[in-house]
This record gives C-alpha cells, sequence and structure tokens, in this order.
C-alpha cells in the first residue's frame, strides 16, 4: 500500500484532509449553519460509509444568499479587471499547489480513482487561468453609422447575480468552469452544489477566500432539496442568470422558470453520444479512444461514448479488442495504488446500469466481458462490452451513465450518419477514420456541438463546450465562454 512521508496510507489520510473543509452555508464571505439546523450525510462510494456530514440549506438560506448577491453586485462590478484576473490567478495557483488533497477528497466522496481526479482537477483549474487571462480582455467597439450622423460606442457589462448549479460527476471541474468567467466578468454569484459531491466544492470555496475573493461575491447553499433553494433563486427577480449543467428534464424545467423573469440562460444537459469507426481506422488508436470516451469517470459523464458504432468488415475485431481492454481494467477503491475503475455513485445508478443491460441482452445482446456487479462492498459495475445491441434496447436511447460499451455494426456512411444522429440529443461524437475528407464530410453531418476526430477526448479550457438539440444552450470555455456572463451596452453620440 503506498504511503506518503508521515506514514500513512493514501486513504488514511482522507479523514484528516476531509476534516479541514467548511461543510456549512457560505453568505457574505461567513459561514454558517443552515437556518433549521439541518445536515445530511456525505457517503464514500467505495465503502458505504459516511465521511462528512454538511449543512441541508433550504428557502431561508437561499433567499439571504440572492439578496447578499444583489447588494453586492455593483460595487463588485466597479472592480477593475486586473483585479479579477488576479484573483482567479491565485486561485489557480492554490488548487494546483493542493491537487493530492482535493484529488483525495473527490476521490472518497464521488470514487473517481486518485490519478483521474488530479487530472480533472489539472483541467479544472485551466478554466481560472484561462479566465484569468479573458478577464483584462473584455472589449468593446467604436464606429459611426452609416449615414455618418451619429458615433456608435460599444461596451460590455456584467450580466449581474447569476445563479450556477452543478453536477456530481467532475465537482470541481464543473465548478471552476462556470465560476471563472463569472468572476472574470464582474457577476456576483450564488452556486448550489451536488449533495452528492459537495465537500470538493467546499474546498474550492475555501481556497477563493484564500485567494482574496471579497464578501458577498460568492454564496453557497448546499441542500438535499434542489427546488427549495433553486427556485427562490430562479422567482427572486434578482437573479439575471442561470448556468446549469445537468439532465435536460431538470434543464427544461429551470428554462421555464428563467422565462418568467427573461433571465439569460446556460444549459450543458444530456447526452447520447455516438461513437463512429470505420474499417480504414487504425483499430488500436479507436479501441484506446474508445475506452477513454467510454470509461472516464467509470462512464458517468455527459461526453462519454454511449453508442459504439462499427462498420461490419472490423466490428466484430473491434468488439473483441475492447472487450480485451476493458476486461482488463482493475476494479477498486479509487484512493488504492492501481485502482482503473472506481464506484458508481450510488446504488440507485448501480441498478439502473444492471437493468439497462439485463434489458439490452433479453432483447439479444451478447455479453463479451463483465454484465453483473462484482461480489464485493461499495456501489462497483465491471466494465461490459455488449455485441448485437438491438435497435429496440433501452440503452440505445437512454444515457447509459456506467461502464457499459454496445458496440452495433453498420454498413455504409450514410447509415451511420443516419443512426448517430437518431437521438434528440447533439453534445459530442466520435469519429475515427484515416480518410481526411470522410472525417471533415461526416464530421459537418454529425448534429453535434463537439466532435472528436482520432481522439476519445474533447474537453479544454480553450474550447467552446457545449451542445445543440435538446443537449443544450450556450457555451463555456473558450473564447466565448465569458460573453455568456456579460452584456452589450450601445451609447449613441451625434456627430457635431
Amino acid at each position: 500500500m503506498t504511503t506518503n512521508v508521515s506514514g500513512l496510507s493514501i486513504s488514511g489520510r482522507a479523514p484528516e484532509v476531509i476534516a479541514k473543509v467548511s461543510t456549512g452555508v457560505f453568505i457574505d464571505g461567513e459561514w454558517g449553519e443552515a437556518a433549521s439546523g439541518a445536515r445530511f450525510k456525505v457517503v464514500n462510494p467505495a465503502t458505504e460509509e459516511v465521511i462528512a456530514t454538511v449543512a441541508d440549506g433550504g428557502p431561508e438560506d437561499a433567499q439571504r444568499a440572492i439578496e447578499t448577491a444583489g447588494r453586492v453586485q455593483k460595487d463588485w462590478a466597479k472592480t477593475s479587471p486586473r483585479e479579477r484576473s488576479e484573483i482567479l490567478r491565485r486561485a489557480y495557483d492554490l488548487v494546483m499547489a493542493r491537487q493530492d488533497d482535493i484529488a483525495l477528497i473527490m476521490t472518497s466522496e464521488m470514487g473517481k480513482p486518485l490519478a483521474e481526479a488530479k487530472g480533472e482537477i489539472a483541467y479544472a483549474a485551466d478554466y481560472f487561468r484561462w479566465f484569468s487571462e479573458e478577464a483584462v480582455r473584455i472589449g468593446g467597439d467604436h464606429t459611426t453609422s452609416g449615414d455618418g450622423k451619429t458615433r456608435v460606442l460599444v461596451s460590455r457589462e456584467p450580466v449581474g447575480p447569476v445563479v450556477l448549479v452543478t453536477p456530481w460527476n467532475f465537482p470541481i471541474a464543473m465548478g471552476m468552469r462556470k465560476i471563472g468567467p463569472a468572476i472574470a466578468a464582474g457577476c456576483t454569484i450564488v452556486f448550489k452544489p451536488a449533495a452528492l459531491t459537495p465537500l470538493t466544492s467546499l474546498a474550492l470555496v475555501d481556497i477563493l477566500i484564500e485567494a482574496g475573493l471579497p464578501a458577498g461575491v460568492l454564496n453557497v447553499v448546499c441542500t438535499t432539496k434542489a427546488s427549495s433553494v433553486v427556485s427562490p433563486w430562479m422567482s427572486s427577480g434578482i437573479a439575471r442568470k442561470i448556468s446549469f449543467t445537468g439532465s435536460t428534464e431538470v434543464g427544461i424545467r429551470l428554462l421555464e422558470q428563467a422565462a418568467k423573469h427573461v433571465m439569460r440562460s446556460s444549459m450543458e444537459l444530456g447526452g447520447n453520444a455516438p461513437f463512429i469507426v470505420f474499417e480504414d481506422a487504425d483499430l488500436d488508436r479507436a479501441v484506446e479512444g474508445a475506452v477513454a470516451a467510454k470509461m472516464r469517470n467509470m462512464g458517468e459523464a455527459c461526453t462519454a461514448a454511449n453508442r459504439i458504432f462499427v462498420q461490419r468488415p472490423v466490428a466484430e475485431a473491434f468488439a473483441r479488442r475492447l472487450a480485451a481492454r476493458m476486461g482488463s481494467l482493475s476494479i477498486g477503491d479509487g484512493a488504492e495504488p492501481g485502482t482503473d475503475v472506481g464506484p458508481l455513485i450510488e446504488e440507485k445508478a448501480l441498478r439502473k446500469v444492471q437493468e439497462l443491460v439485463d434489458d439490452a441482452v433479453k432483447k439479444g445482446a451478447k455479453v463479451l466481458t463483465g454484465g453483473k456487479r462484482p461480489d464485493r462492498p461499495g456501489y462497483f459495475y465491471a466494465p461490459t462490452v455488449l455485441s448485437d445491441v438491438s435497435p429496440e434496447a433501452d440503452l440505445m436511447t437512454e444515457e447509459i451513465f456506467g461502464p457499459v460499451a454496445p458496440v452495433i455494426p453498420f454498413d455504409t456512411e450514410e447509415e451511420a450518419i443516419t443512426k448517430a444522429n437518431d437521438t434528440p440529443y447533439g453534445l459530442v461524437g466520435y469519429l475515427f477514420t484515416q480518410d481526411v475528407d470522410r472525417g471533415f464530410r461526416v464530421g459537418e453531418a454529425l448534429e453535434v456541438g463537439m466532435l472528436g476526430l482520432n481522439t476519445g477526448i474533447v474537453a479544454n479550457a480553450a474550447a467552446p463546450f457545449g451542445g445543440v438539440k435538446a443537449s443544450g444552450i450556450g457555451r463555456e470555455g473558450g473564447k466565448v465562454g465569458i460573453d455568456e456572463f456579460l452584456e452589450y451596452k450601445y451609447i449613441a453620440v451625434p456627430r457635431q
């Protein structure tokens, strides 16, 4: 068992690290208990043990948070771009300096292996670095009207207080991807992390305080009853924007609420990603790409490859290689050395994955590897590859959110495109071919917001992350990421 300099095992350090995390509601620069005094339990999905309790916020806490954000907005918007930039840069440095401890917190509360948790932290932190640079590049315009009679001055201003709601599967990446541009733009924030994984987000709050973020700019309420907190924010008339990552079902409800106050909205919602392998693809590269696209976070990702379409001449060979590769992955507690695959987040998620596999098998699918829960404590599910999957199987239309890879053969390019687009979702797609023309031709025909061409990884702070159709609206990251938090103001000045 790997040890650190103190002689404690990595997993043995977890209680000490977690104990340092503030676990209250954070409003107007101060930590406190929820108004109700209630707290909820945080469970390690690898051991099913309670590792902490967190203040369980409600409507009263939500109201105080949004009122604080509204009161502080005017002064925060006046701060210099350089000041906001330097806060984000200091926070970036602190996150990277504490990467090991944050990774241990994340692994303890949601299961992903430590190496993957560290990778998420490095990826997430890059959003703070990226938006620290974007903060000082918020520009405008100065032109003359077509008739020459008016000077047209255009400036950019913060949209106002924003509501940020993040999911459990990437607890620090989703937080930093939203908080970064909000701070850079000069917006105050009310933030609800996921109840399943609050500790990583709360650790980030402590870091932002240390980095010098003024009181009231960021207000955080965790809760087991999301509507009791988010609904008051949406109906307050104070919040001017909602940025949400989660299910399409919940996103639609939030859009309906946002419409009542004409709030700006960014929605990163569900996915049903196609992964297409043509017969001319480098199969070794395609298999590794499939493992990356399928197994990131145990398959619990909106970007996960959900439907793997392989051209018939290589379908059997691809499925065999993928099964061998996924079957070789080591299952275990993410805090232990050598673990490739951690647990799913909770028992309910485990049951859903098993039901989807059972349904596919009932409808004719063959299990090439996995297909069951290992005999051990924790919410583990074996990496699974299925062949001969029927189009009628439920997992062809539902997000699997688990380590299950269905392989479906196709014959023609047109058939692959039709099958890939046969979904209400359009977040990301993956395409493997050595034919450059085909790569661009098929890529342009796929109805997705992002495409991995001969790669199984697309997320990058420098790129606009987001989808089309039922996968959402708006983009996070890249040069356009800060636009979601800014409004245009035009001033007309007559020319004398």
